[in-house]
């Protein structure tokens, strides 16, 4: 059977999960405006509600699922919901997150499993509830949101970095088991940059001083146009922004240098000069009441555009510009004989 089209998600299926906040929130606009049919999955009602009624005004309808993706009943029981009210899923985003600021020795078990539950089992038991559901009828498409952290591990977020390296692993074997079904299902991995959004004002940290992303920063309309065009493509795997490009090649090619350079700037460089609040809440555990939006406190120090996703995207163009200079060269040097 062949695979369903995804030159427009207009009508389309769409689950994202952490839909309300951060990437997914931007996310969630991103196929709202292009007409898609939204499942929600987030635990915050504050943040479902609202995220609901901006799809709607945005263009797109939305069910919401109240669901922690930690926990893969309700994750399931997301994904029939889902289905019973919207039809059929056409696409999954796995996006939901959560970390714990600190030192690998001041993280507790119990907060390691947290992380690791939400980031990496949640992957987990929304890509099983996806594949499902599409291996049977031989279409759709999975994506995971991921982060230059799945290659290159960064002090202080040990947890995250940690699950994130698992996520690749498990991305990894799931592409070559599906090919090795002949299935026509895509999984795709976008491999994000630092990005202004709320977790760093609601995640769990032991620093001194408030938590900030590791310039340079994104603005997480970014992060959505990736994730879109590689819903859109079914493409393996995307590097997004060119930090993530030289953190992922850098550790390939030279991992410690990696180790020294991180060693020496990367505590000092995830935490602003302000010091943090020691009653705010945090997401850990629990959702922080209210609507958090998709951006963070960081919108003048974030860029809305990077010109390497423009160059990924468009590298079928770039390649037959550089095909075209090659024979217009070639012309001048023959003329020139």
């Amino acid at each position: 059977m062949p695979q369903a089209d995804f030159s427009s998600f207009r009508d389309k299926v769409v689950v994202v999960t952490g839909a309300t906040a951060g990437v997914g929130r931007a996310v969630t606009q991103r196929f709202a405006r292009d007409g898609a049919k939204l499942g929600l999955l987030a635990r915050g009602e504050d943040g479902l509600d609202a995220t609901q009624q901006e799809v709607q005004r945005l263009g797109g309808e939305a069910v919401t699922a109240q669901t922690d993706v930690a926990e893969a009943d309700q994750v399931e029981a997301a994904a029939e919901q889902v289905e019973d009210e919207l039809g059929e899923i056409d696409l999954w985003v796995n996006n939901a997150m959560t970390s714990v600021f600190a030192e690998f020795p001041d993280i507790e078990p119990d907060e390691y499993e947290r992380v690791t539950d939400v980031c990496y089992h949640g992957t987990v038991h929304g890509t099983r509830a996806a594949l499902r559901r599409m291996m049977p009828r031989d279409r759709g498409r999975i994506v995971l949101v991921g982060s230059a952290l799945a290659y290159r591990g960064i002090p202080l977020q040990s947890a995250y970095c940690g699950a994130k390296h698992a996520v690749q692993g498990m991305f990894d074997s799931v592409r070559a088991e599906l090919i090795h079904e002949d299935s026509s299902v895509d999984v795709s991995m976008v491999q994000l940059p630092a990005v202004n959004t709320p977790q760093f004002g609601w995640v769990r940290s032991k620093l001194p001083n408030k938590a900030q992303p590791v310039p340079p920063i994104f603005q997480p309309e970014v992060a959505a146009d990736a994730v879109a065009h590689a819903a859109r493509t079914g493409r393996r795997e995307m590097y997004v922004g060119y930090s993530a490009v030289q953190a992922i090649i850098g550790n390939k090619l030279a991992p410690g240098a990696g180790d020294l350079y991180l060693g020496e700037a990367g505590v000092s460089g995830q935490q602003t000069s302000e010091p943090k609040d020691e009653d705010r809440p945090d997401n850990l555990f629990s959702p922080v009441p209210g609507d958090h939006g998709a951006h963070g406190d960081f919108d003048d120090r974030a860029s809305d555009y990077s010109l390497q996703l423009w160059a990924t995207k468009n590298r079928g163009l770039l390649a037959a510009g550089g095909v075209a200079l090659g024979g217009l060269v070639g012309a001048f040097l023959a003329a020139g004989e």
